[in-house]
């Protein structure tokens, strides 16, 4: 079990009997900001305000925490995983842009142990030949690509049933 409660916060209790609520932390990375009118054809016409409405409410459904978060900014992207250690139990991440370049990013995922799921709305190897190479490929539990925002929503499913899978182990 992962000790999540910060200064000053107590830990959310499951309802199992003072069991925590297990917490995921959702990373979009560079332009997901601008889902809903950035290239529609390619990432569809849900904007990221939409996927996190429905990442949420999904996550409360399925008894999980779900905390969302956005940047253009490699380093910012970096400090905010940095900053989940032991807070989170699982960690959702669309490097976007990153996914072919950041070593950092990669680091980080390492260096915060928890499983790790890799999204991304179009089937990258449908696309550039610079896109097919990820950085985190391979110290992902899993990767989802091509099912547009449905994608988030089946990584969070995915989640519920890794996370249970480890606590009953």
């Amino acid at each position: 079990m992962v000790a999540r409660a910060k200064q000053g916060e107590t830990s959310e209790q499951g309802a199992a009997g003072g069991q925590h609520k297990p917490a995921v932390l959702i990373v979009h990375g560079p332009n997901l900001n601008l889902l809903g009118t950035r290239e529609p054809e390619i990432y569809g016409r849900t904007t990221l305000a939409d996927i996190d409405r429905q990442a949420v409410a999904l996550g409360h459904e399925l008894g999980i925490k779900i905390e969302t978060f956005q940047s253009n900014s490699e380093g910012a992207i970096v400090d905010r995983i940095q900053s989940a250690r032991g807070q989170i139990d699982l960690l959702i991440i669309n490097p976007a842009a990153y996914t072919h370049t950041s070593v950092a990013i990669r680091d980080v995922i390492s260096a915060i142990e928890v499983p790790t799921i890799e999204v991304h709305l179009s089937n990258v190897h449908k696309r550039e030949p610079f896109r097919h190479h990820s950085t985190i490929a391979d110290i992902a539990e899993a990767r989802l690509m091509g099912f547009g925002a449905e994608g988030y929503m089946l990584a969070i499913r995915a989640a519920a049933k890794m996370l249970a899978t480890r606590k009953a182990h």
